[in-house]
């Protein structure tokens, strides 16, 4: 069985094609600039991209099962591709916010037409990935070992990469998961504070967590550019996911935790990862 993985450089596309080189499997990964990626020698890298459709049918040949990475503007007409190649299954990278009813432009729309083709087909639907930290704090506790948030106190439940990509494995490889959406979160709320000495602990150094204003968080994600410019106003609560704007009662980024959402275990059989274990497993990232 061919299997394709769409957005393979990812955080987590690029561990799906790991694990699918582990089981066995034939693994195309599909990438924009294939001379710059590194997977697996077992892989073959091929070029592509969602936003061009038509560069598709060539690594689409062959292949029986998808990992679709969400790309709203062309998702008809990638999923029109996928069927025409006599794809069979497809599992899409969504979102959490889906269920939540918060995401209606941009994992809704590839849900639904992944749904209307008439493909087998499974969503998984993590909530705030770790990796976010990594992206907002790694240059900080690189270079200066210090960490600037606005809500040291707030509380999350932030899922780990291979969880995700090992519940979309199965669902690639497995029966049984045509027609679930599978959301994910964390196996324990950890505020702000309590990541950053995870992370203090994983790398054997201090780090000095500094508490600053939305405005001032906001001109630092702006300068660091990347994931937290783009999401700089959502991720400090200046608009809400939709892009809409809003005014939140500071008071709130402390509230009482909700009850809990699902984690991999009922879909891998295993404990979800830890956000010790994540800091664990990037050290170096965190290190240089």
């Amino acid at each position: 069985m061919t299997v394709l993985v769409t957005g393979a450089t990812g955080n987590v596309g690029r561990i799906v094609v790991e694990e699918l080189v582990r089981a066995g499997e034939r693994v195309r990964a599909l990438t924009r600039r294939p001379a710059e990626a590194t997977f697996p020698p077992q892989a073959e890298v091929v070029s592509g991209d969602l936003s061009d459709p038509a560069t598709l049918p060539g690594p689409l040949s062959g292949v029986e099962r998808v990992y679709l990475f969400p790309h709203p503007a062309t998702a008809r007409a990638v999923v029109e591709q996928v069927k025409r190649a006599g794809v069979r299954r497809v599992v899409v990278l969504s979102s959490g916010a889906v269920t939540l009813g918060l995401d209606t432009d941009f994992h809704l729309p590839v849900e639904r037409a992944v749904e209307e083709s008439g493909l087998e087909w499974t969503h998984v639907r993590p909530g705030e990935f770790m990796t976010n930290r990594l992206e907002l704090w790694g240059e900080s506790i690189r270079t200066e070992k210090v960490v600037r948030d606005p809500f040291p106190e707030q509380t999350g439940i932030p899922v780990h990469e291979r969880d995700v990509a090992e519940v979309a494995v199965l669902a690639l490889l497995e029966d049984g998961h045509v027609g679930a959406a599978y959301d994910l979160a964390g196996p324990q709320w950890v505020t702000r504070r309590e990541q950053v000495a995870a992370i203090a602990a994983a790398i054997g150094r201090e780090i000095r967590l500094e508490r600053v204003g939305r405005e001032a968080a906001r001109e630092l994600y702006l300068r660091m550019g990347g994931f937290a410019a783009a999401n700089a106003d959502f991720l400090l609560g200046f608009t809400d996911y939709g892009g809409r704007e809003i005014e939140p009662d500071a008071d709130a980024r402390g509230v009482p935790e909700p009850p809990p959402m699902p984690t991999a275990e009922r879909v891998t059989g295993r404990p979800a990862r830890t956000f010790a274990q994540w800091a664990r497993d990037h050290v170096a990232d965190f290190t240089g």
